[in-house]
């Protein structure tokens, strides 16, 4: 994982609202893009982002691609904020 690659996809307030929208569970690219009033090259420019960034993962079932909440990723990245900040196990507990 590369912070400035997940720092870039985050930057992003549409990309932030897709990882929002999976936290929910896994989505098709067409029903995350039914959401949005873009086209499907736009929406598909945001899932690969996302996926270069280790963010979502991809499956394959039957014609259609899923897309899917990588939280590991996130966790890393909330437990260096966590350490930047100054942040103890304990404290995090509390």
């Amino acid at each position: 994982m590369s912070f400035a690659e997940t720092f870039k996809a985050l930057s992003d307030p549409v990309r932030r609202e897709i990882l929002t929208m999976l936290k929910e569970g896994r989505m098709s690219a067409g029903e995350i893009g039914s959401h949005f009033n873009m086209t499907g090259a736009t929406i598909s420019y945001h899932l690969s982002i996302l996926k270069k960034a280790e963010l979502v993962f991809e499956s394959k079932q039957k014609n259609f691609i899923y897309y899917e909440l990588n939280t590991s990723v996130i966790e890393e990245v909330m437990l260096w904020l966590s350490e930047l900040k100054g942040v103890t196990d304990n404290e995090e507990d509390q």
